[in-house]
């Protein structure tokens, strides 16, 4: 009984509410002005012309279910998305940039509880790759989930690549995440079974300025800081097309939608 009550909150009222999904969360002044917002309906063609774009960059780090059925429309996927943020579960959220949509980030596979604990998956349009967009978006989510009202109060959220996603590797250092170990064919990818590795973030980690405070101080040291413009400066090479930023938990609990 004790561990049941420790571990399934036995005697208490669940608390996994509905998300308070805010209508945007924006950078702050002196960073990269991206914005992250929830998908909807009406982003079906620009999502898909994305996607589209970027399926050679993207591909082979793409998770999927082996077992899944019929592939579900863009909108049936945004009614998912709705659902899932009313249970509490997951939340996705477009990267924006310039009033356009350059990736995508995700939190799910949420636990609350005695856990709390959340997965990130994201990736990023190859022509906006490197330009310091991708982590600052994690640090972003990471404040709302973990800090912010009508989030899901979060105290760990964790981060698994594929050993060989050398860019999405540095988003996880960028951002500070500790490597923890390698979860054996954890995820599938790309149509078989992958080992990932496991990075963490905890509440506590923040400091007082959160997590973009803490990646901003980090960046300005970086020789790929970027000027708020989002135009990188400095000597990190570019792009070269070979390894995206994209972890492997992109629509959580769904199948990913057609790009039709």
């Amino acid at each position: 009984m004790t561990i049941f009550r420790t571990l399934f909150g036995a005697g208490h009222r669940l608390s996994h509410p509905a998300i308070a999904v805010p209508s945007s969360i924006d950078a702050p002044a002196g960073a990269p002005a991206i914005r992250l917002r929830p998908l909807v309906e009406a982003d079906a063609d620009e999502w898909s012309d994305v996607r589209r774009r970027n399926d050679a960059w993207l591909s082979p780090w793409e998770s999927s279910d082996p077992q899944h059925g019929a592939l579900l429309s863009f909108n049936e996927w945004i009614g998912r998305q709705r659902e899932d943020e009313r249970i509490g579960t997951s939340v996705v959220f477009a990267i924006e940039f310039a009033g356009r949509i350059v990736g995508q980030i995700s939190l799910g596979a949420i636990s609350y509880g005695s856990m709390r604990t959340g997965i990130v998956g994201y990736w990023i349009d190859r022509e906006f790759a490197g330009r310091g967009f991708t982590p600052l978006a994690v640090a972003m989510l990471c404040d709302w989930a973990m800090f912010m009202p009508g989030g899901p109060g979060l105290h760990r959220i964790e981060i698994d690549i594929v050993p060989t996603n050398d860019r999405s590797r540095r988003v996880v250092e960028k951002v500070g995440a500790v490597y923890e170990g390698i979860r054996r064919r954890y995820m599938y990818i790309n149509g078989e079974w992958k080992d990932h590795e496991s990075y963490s973030l905890l509440a506590e980690d923040a400091g007082a300025d959160g997590f973009v405070g803490r990646y901003l101080r980090n960046a300005a040291n970086d020789s790929a800081t970027m000027d708020i413009s989002g135009v990188r400066t400095g000597t990190a090479r570019a792009a070269n097309g070979v390894i995206a930023e994209q972890t492997d938990r992109d629509t959580p609990n769904v199948t990913l939608p057609t790009l039709a």
